[in-house]
């Protein structure tokens, strides 16, 4: 699953999945195969290394009510992809660490030596 050591789950090329990841792994994907859930997943990554956005900042860029919002965020949460905390009245977001480098190290191959990049 997502939040594991990168050197223990190694990439797409570098041997096959077995059953478990590829079904930890299609979680992930299928969170993010939604326009609107990349859309949150983007907004909440550009904040940065630590940074944290509110649900109050991310419901007005879509024509989406609140609580769908919420259902694609919550839907975020469960693949692993984000953490939250609810302070007061607002819910505020971050990208786990280490997430989004993990998925690129899983879809990245390496380039023979003197092929074309």
């Amino acid at each position: 699953m997502i939040g594991q050591d990168a050197a223990c789950c190694p990439g797409l090329s570098a041997a096959p999945l077995d059953a478990d990841r590829a079904a930890d792994l299609a979680k992930v994907f299928k969170a993010l195969g939604d326009p609107v859930r990349l859309r949150l997943m983007s907004m909440i990554a550009s904040r940065g290394e630590g940074g944290e956005v509110c649900v109050c900042e991310l419901t007005p860029a879509f024509e989406l009510s609140q609580p769908t919002i919420s259902h694609h965020l919550k839907l975020l949460r469960q693949a692993g992809l984000i953490g939250c905390e609810r302070r007061g009245t607002w819910v505020y977001y971050w990208v786990l660490p280490g997430v989004l480098d993990e998925l690129a190290a899983f879809l990245t191959t390496a380039q023979p030596a003197g092929a074309p990049a």
